[in-house]
């Protein structure tokens, strides 16, 4: 019999994670590095599921196996392909009959199985219960352009602990996030994938985050991780608006000028008629930089706006001219400058 693991145990053992759920459920959501290995495709699950509802469960078992016969062998190349070492961990929905059905294949093809007991709803639970757990975050702020990104990227490669957001998210947060960037994961994915990253980080230093809103295109950090953030110590950065332009022109230069525009079009309202079809002119007339000037003044207004409507005082640090490198070193000088030790910004998130 396979033996049946708690996440935890099921996620620090060793083996191939195989997801035996349906395609269209994996790609719902999935334990982050799960293979697909579907027991019935989504047209099969339907099939069995419209049995069971209307013949019962001994028919729907029966045309599963039906189903399922044919499959047995392939089955089991493909996990031999998959896992050389002949260890091998799988689940379903809740860990019942497909489960334990692939399983009893498996290891009747001498591979090691474990399986997740409670299946990848149980997972879910686990999610949900690692993002409530509080850990002190250090929030990153500054207008647009003014390479957030880049400098948390540069702190991680100093050692730091790094949540990056718009990494897990496939989008960097305004209406031309997705430009260049892989298709977005769904929001449920997107919360697996933080709280894979939320589980690995210590509590004795902080986990800086870039200041977001609660939705990233169309990805939505959870609640229990987004009022951390809103309580916790912040730093805002500044930038020269030529160094903002021209790391703009750098990440937007290579997209499509008509996708450009159509992102342009999608603000219209906020950002005027008038102001949108100069950008639009100015883009068409591949001007990028002078287009990007005219959006910066929406972003910018939009970002103050937030700031007043906060009420917050937030110590600002200036960065001109500096490295992304320089400017990681010098934030963390600022956080101990102000004082932001791990036990007061654990407070903080209180």
């Amino acid at each position: 019999m396979p033996q049946s693991l708690s996440v935890d145990e099921f996620l620090n053992t060793p083996g191939e994670i195989l997801d035996v759920r349906s395609p269209g459920e994996y790609a719902q959501g999935h334990i982050p590095g799960a293979v697909s290995f579907p027991l019935f495709s989504d047209e099969e699950r339907a099939q069995v599921g419209t049995c069971y509802k209307q013949e019962g469960r001994d028919q729907a078992v029966e045309l599963g196996f039906e189903i399922v016969g044919p499959k047995t062998v392939n089955f089991l190349r493909k996990a031999k392909q998959l896992t050389p070492d002949k260890q091998i961990r799988l689940h379903c929905w809740r860990g019942g009959m497909r489960s334990l059905s692939v399983a009893w294949i498996l290891e009747m093809g001498g591979l090691q199985v474990s399986l997740l007991e409670g299946g990848y709803k149980a997972f879910r639970q686990w999610v949900r219960a690692i993002l409530a757990m509080p850990k002190p975050i250090q929030v990153l702020g500054g207008m647009t352009g003014s390479a957030k990104t880049e400098i948390l990227n540069a702190l991680a490669f100093q050692g730091d602990q790094v949540l990056d957001l718009e990494g897990l998210a496939n989008h960097r947060g305004s209406s031309y996030g997705a430009l260049g960037m892989p298709p977005q994961p769904s929001t449920e994915h997107f919360e697996n994938l933080l709280a894979m990253a939320w589980n690995k980080f210590h509590t004795q230093s902080p986990i800086w985050i870039e200041a977001e809103s609660r939705n990233i295109g169309s990805c939505r950090i959870p609640t229990e991780l987004f009022e951390q953030m809103k309580q916790a110590a912040a730093l805002e950065i500044t930038k020269s608006i030529e160094e903002r332009l021209t790391l703009l022109v750098k990440i937007y230069g290579q997209a499509n000028p008509d996708d450009l525009i159509t992102a342009t079009e999608r603000i219209r309202k906020r950002l005027g008629g008038q102001r949108t079809q100069e950008a639009i002119a100015l883009i068409r007339e591949a001007k990028l930089k002078d287009a990007v000037a005219i959006l910066l003044s929406y972003y910018d207004r939009a970002y103050q706006h937030d700031l007043d409507r906060r009420r917050q005082q937030i110590p600002t640090v200036d960065l001109r001219g500096l490295s992304y490198e320089e400017s990681a070193k010098l934030l963390k000088e600022k956080v101990r400058f102000y004082g932001l030790g791990v036990e007061e910004m654990g407070k903080m998130g209180e």
